[in-house]
């Protein structure tokens, strides 16, 4: 007689879903059961992406979808089983009976449901999220036009290159609560903002990173964020951030010409690595600048004369782009408390802010 004991499968179970965003931080994992593709657009701070379809799988499911449900819900429902089982044997190998996964997919559906059925059988306290994705999204999109008024802002004005994103950093680095609108949506906010190597994150994730953000901070004390426009480059702000901005108390930091052109240099230094990109990127200010004064910049920068070039952009473009649309966009403009600087690089995390500043 055989000695393999006896194996009796479990009982169905019924799966739980979490009540409320909120429980979140009761679970040892939160798993993102969507393809990457889905979870590269946006999803839950934190989250672990374990796809139960691939990309390729879920549109090919969908596909059949439209002609055959019944065949496609059990094309998918093979997929499914073989991506969890390759999980249980590669990432999820090493996990202890005592693992508490929440699992979610675009709504709530058979995707964390599925995952979470087999995830219980197994004996780990699994749940999936109620409305899965959809039910963050919204929570976001609530978040993004709620929490701005509720925090108290000091917009950080200042020319071209007169250091705004050092003073934030050097007020991070004191302890200070700071909005790095720039970083978070890596891009500098100018036709010339491109960061080398990197691109900038879809809209979805830098919304979230936003409220991951702001959730952060303590509303009894000051956040500081530079004055920005509606878009950072592709991304774009919400109303409720862009008014918070435009109705807050201004710090304008005022710097010598020649220190803010060398401040510039430095931090755009790699657009004199491709003068042909650079020359392309100057054609979006075609309609605000002469033909003669086009033709020269565009001479400079397949030169690679930056020093020249950044000189009369900053003086003949975006000084006076910046003396219309500060007064214009921020209410409190005309009343902005002024710190003077000889040289930008005082602004280190030795600096401090004179402590008017701090109301």
């Amino acid at each position: 007689m055989s000695n393999i004991p006896p194996y009796t499968i479990p009982s169905m179970i019924t799966i739980t879903p979490a009540a409320t965003l909120e429980t979140l931080a009761g679970f040892d994992t939160v798993i993102d059961v969507r393809t990457p593709a889905e979870f590269a657009q946006d999803h839950i701070p934190g989250a672990r992406n374990c796809p139960v379809l691939s990309n390729e799988e879920r549109h090919e499911v969908g596909l059949l979808y439209a002609k055959a449900p019944f065949e496609a819900r059990k094309l998918g429902a093979g997929l499914v089983a073989k991506n969890i089982a390759a999980m249980l044997q590669t990432s999820l190998s090493d996990r202890p009976k005592s693992w508490r996964p929440l699992l979610y997919c675009w709504r709530g559906g058979m995707r964390s449901q599925s995952a979470a059925v087999w995830f219980n059988l197994i004996g780990w306290r699994a749940e999936y999220l109620a409305g899965g994705y959809k039910t963050w999204r919204r929570h976001v999109l609530r978040s993004l036009e709620t929490l701005p008024a509720t925090l108290t802002w000091r917009v950080v004005c200042g020319a071209t290159g007169s250091g705004k994103t050092r003073l934030l950093v050097a007020l991070a680095e004191q302890g200070h609560q700071i909005l790095d609108l720039e970083a978070t949506a890596a891009h500098r906010g100018s036709v010339f903002g491109d960061l080398p190597n990197q691109d900038q994150p879809t809209q979805r994730w830098f919304e979230t990173c936003l409220v991951e953000k702001l959730e952060s901070f303590d509303p009894t004390k000051p956040v500081y964020i530079e004055a920005e426009s509606r878009n950072i480059g592709k991304r774009t702000l919400s109303n409720a951030l862009l008014e918070a901005m435009r109705a807050a108390p201004c710090l304008e930091i005022q710097a010598p010409l020649e220190s803010r052109l060398a401040y510039v240099l430095a931090e755009y230094a790699h657009l004199g690595d491709d003068p042909t990109l650079l020359a392309t990127r100057l054609e979006r200010l075609r309609g605000s600048i002469n033909t003669n004064t086009m033709a020269r910049w565009q001479k400079w920068a397949r030169e690679g004369n930056l020093t020249d070039l950044f000189r009369e952009l900053i003086t003949d473009y975006y000084d006076p782009l910046y003396a219309r649309s500060q007064s214009k966009n921020f209410r409190r403009y005309a009343d902005a408390q002024q710190l003077e600087i000889k040289n930008i690089s005082e602004l280190t995390s030795d600096f401090r802010l004179p402590i008017w500043q701090f109301f």
